[in-house]
Formats: structure tokens, C-alpha cells, sequence
């Protein structure tokens, strides 16, 4: 997969493309099928397909501390979107140079003239250019004139509900880890590299591989059974506490994850950490003595999940 990061240095593919445009936060359910009919019309014609979305999302630029938690960072969306056979990633930086683009030099500046788009795909609520002026109808109607064929994905449900990334991070904040699943279709995963951090762990004898959250989350604080899956391939059992360690008058957001039966350094290793179950909400323990007797008891209940798993 190609992954485009200057939109106006990429070669105009020559068969020309199949694209969906979206923020696709998390790649749900929802997404993937929007994906699996791009890839069809993609191979039908012989065009390549072509995600198009935005970095950062529209609301961090313009209202930062009003933006959702991210499902996913860049990096992860471009591994999902790789998963699902896209041919090419194209990430538009999100400025207000390009916010302040109408929807006619939307589509004829980026659609028409740089991607040579010949199918458009996109979720039935789609907005997009200028103070989000442009809906399918008009994109419809550009597509007309510019030579594109437009088709709106309706929305896929579960239970009765539309699947959507608000819906996905709800659950997630719940601490409803089974129903996140069920939307996205897989796990739920953080991923990053693995830090250095105050050892506390170590000396409360559950030492602990350690992931800065760069970015606002969305699971609810707390203890998780994960599956860890290591750079070198190995998957490992886990119990992760994520939040910020009032017991120990922590700041910034950490997940940290005790590996079952293993020892090893893994520092500066990318990681990949797989949410199985909610075990508990975080808590401010009353001195370290309270907290290492949770410990013991939160590795015992993540071990019963994974032995009845």
C-alpha cells in the first residue's frame, strides 16, 4: 500500500482511482464495509482504490479541547487500512488552508485534477469543504460534471443502532470492551513504543512494559486483561492498568502492563496492545500496601479470563 502524505507530489495515477473520503477514526465495522464495496468497484474497473482522510481531524483544528478521544493514532488507521486491501493512503493535512476551500474547489482541485477519481464512495451523512457545504447531493452533482460516478453507503447497524466511532468510543468509555469489539469487528488496540518509566513496579514486584498516551484515550481508566502481541510476533497474555496513578500522584495518561510469565527487556520495541476485558475502575489506593494487594488481586482475575477464554 502507498501511503501519500503530499498529496501534490503523488503522480496522478494513470487507470485513474476508486476513493472514499472520511476522518475513518478507529475503521469500524461500518468503514469496512464501505472498504469491501471501494475494493470491488476498484477491481471491476481496474482502478486502484484510494482512502482519503484528514490529519488532524477537522475538530482538533478547530475546537482542540472539544475533540473526541481518537480511536486510533495515524499510524494505526494506515496498518487497518493496509489490513483491508487499500491500494493507497492519502493523508491530507488539515489546515485552514484547506478548511477554507469550497466544496467546487474541493472536488475539482483534489478530486478531479490531482486524483483523476473515476468513483466516489462515501457514508450517507457526508460533509465536506467549506464550513461543510458540500453533501452527497452536491458531490453527486460535481461528479456529473467532472466525469465521477457518486454512490452513498447507508448506514450499517447493529442491534438497531447505527455502528459509528461515537458509538465505538461510548462503549469504550463504559468500559464495555465486548460491545467495541462487536462494532469494530476486531479488538480494540493501543499501540507504541515501549518507555522507560519510574520502575515502580518493579519494586511492588509486577514489573510492567509501559505506553505514553500522546493523545486524549478512550477506554475508561482502569485494569484490562489485553493480549499483547510483541514486534518479533509472540502474542502474550497481560494486565493493563491505564489512567493516570492518583495513587502515586501520576499525571499524564499510562498504560502499563504486566506480561504473564514473562522476562526480557523490551524498551524502544513497538507493541501492540489488544483490550480483552474490563476488570475494574482505576482507583486511589490508600498507600502503596493497598494498591500491591489489588495487583495480586487483578493479575488472579485477568489469569481467570484468559483460562476461561
Amino acid at each position: 500500500m502507498q501511503v501519500v502524505r503530499d498529496l501534490y507530489r503523488w503522480p496522478r495515477p494513470a487507470q485513474g482511482c476508486a476513493l472514499t473520503i472520511g476522518n475513518f477514526d478507529g475503521l469500524h465495522h461500518g468503514h469496512q464495509e464501505m472498504i469491501k464495496h471501494l475494493n470491488e468497484r476498484a477491481q471491476e474497473s481496474e482502478l486502484i482504490s484510494v482512502l482519503m482522510t484528514f490529519e488532524p481531524m477537522p475538530l482538533e483544528l478547530f475546537c482542540p479541547h472539544a475533540a473526541p478521544a481518537r480511536l486510533s493514532s495515524l499510524r494505526e488507521k494506515i496498518e487497518d487500512a493496509c489490513a483491508f486491501g487499500i491500494d493507497a493512503f492519502v493523508r491530507l493535512r488539515f489546515d485552514r488552508v484547506l478548511a477554507s476551500l469550497g466544496a467546487q474547489a474541493f472536488t475539482q482541485t483534489l478530486l478531479a485534477e490531482q486524483l483523476g477519481v473515476c468513483y466516489v464512495i462515501v457514508g450517507e451523512d457526508f460533509h465536506f469543504a467549506r464550513e461543510q457545504e458540500g453533501d452527497v447531493n452536491l458531490l453527486a452533482a460535481f461528479g456529473a460534471e467532472h466525469g465521477f460516478e457518486v454512490e452513498s453507503m447507508p448506514a450499517v447497524m447493529l442491534d438497531g443502532e447505527r455502528i459509528s466511532s461515537t458509538r465505538v468510543r461510548a462503549a469504550l468509555a463504559a468500559g464495555d470492551v465486548a460491545l467495541a469489539r462487536r462494532l469494530l469487528g476486531r479488538d480494540y488496540r493501543i499501540s507504541g513504543r515501549v518507555a522507560h518509566g519510574r520502575q515502580l513496579g518493579r519494586t511492588l514486584g509486577f514489573p510492567t512494559v509501559n505506553l505514553r498516551m500522546h493523545r486524549h484515550v478512550a477506554p475508561r481508566y482502569g485494569v484490562y486483561a489485553v493480549r499483547v502481541q510483541l514486534a518479533d510476533g509472540r502474542q502474550l497474555y497481560g494486565a493493563a492498568s491505564l489512567g493516570v496513578r492518583p495513587t502515586v500522584a501520576g499525571r499524564d495518561c499510562l498504560l502499563e502492563v504486566y506480561l504473564l510469565d514473562f522476562e526480557g527487556d523490551l524498551y524502544g520495541q513497538r507493541i501492540n496492545v489488544r483490550f480483552e476485558s474490563f476488570i475494574r475502575p482505576e482507583i486511589n489506593f490508600d498507600g502503596l500496601a493497598a494498591l500491591t494487594k489489588q495487583m495480586h488481586a487483578d493479575v488472579a482475575a485477568v489469569r481467570a479470563v484468559f483460562e476461561h477464554s
